[in-house]
């Protein structure tokens, strides 16, 4: 299982899809924990068992232990805070906004990796999720810290890829089981 085993399953009207995945993993300027803890979080928030299969073996074997669980926990942690946060902030009542959230976060204060990674992937997960607020808090952390805007599109790029190829396979393999 690998990355190009999940190219070569993509179907040939989604031949866009298969350069992006190609280029925004291959071709990536993110250093190799940014991008594989990216991946591979982004890979779990696209809930496709074909996709984490395909990407996960790559991203452990590129991926320090620590690293390896930190992204699984970034998007273990932005599942919860994408619906928590996203919920609020659509809420016409914005008394919602003033009251304790009263949810753990521990591992946002200390991921087992560098902040800046785990807000990166805290951040491609959000875009998946669709968490205007979360994007926000995360993007704002990052360039805080001196990350440009390049690295963070970078990040949000591989969300888009693998959100759609997740999408494209899934529903072959729901049409295919008809």
């Amino acid at each position: 299982m690998s990355l190009d085993s999940l190219k070569s399953a993509i179907p040939d009207f989604a031949k866009d899809l298969k350069l992006n995945l190609g280029s925004v993993i291959g071709n990536s300027d993110l250093p190799q924990q940014q991008l594989w803890g990216t991946v591979l979080s982004c890979a779990i928030a696209a809930r496709s068992p074909r996709v984490l299969r395909e990407l996960e073996p790559e991203a452990k074997v590129n991926l320090s232990p620590e690293a390896y669980t930190a992204a699984k926990s970034a998007a273990a942690i932005m599942a919860m805070n994408n619906v928590f946060y996203r919920t609020r902030h659509l809420l016409s009542d914005p008394e919602y906004g003033t009251l304790r959230a009263g949810l753990r976060m521990n591992v946002i204060g200390n991921p087992g990796v560098e902040k800046i990674d785990f807000e990166l992937w805290s951040l491609a997960v959000s875009a998946i999720n669709g968490c205007g607020q979360c994007l926000d808090s995360h993007e704002q952390v990052l360039r805080k810290a001196g990350v440009d805007r390049e690295t963070i599109q970078e990040a949000f790029k591989i969300a888009s890829v693998i959100q759609a190829v997740a999408v494209t396979l899934d529903a072959e393999a729901a049409l295919a089981a008809e």
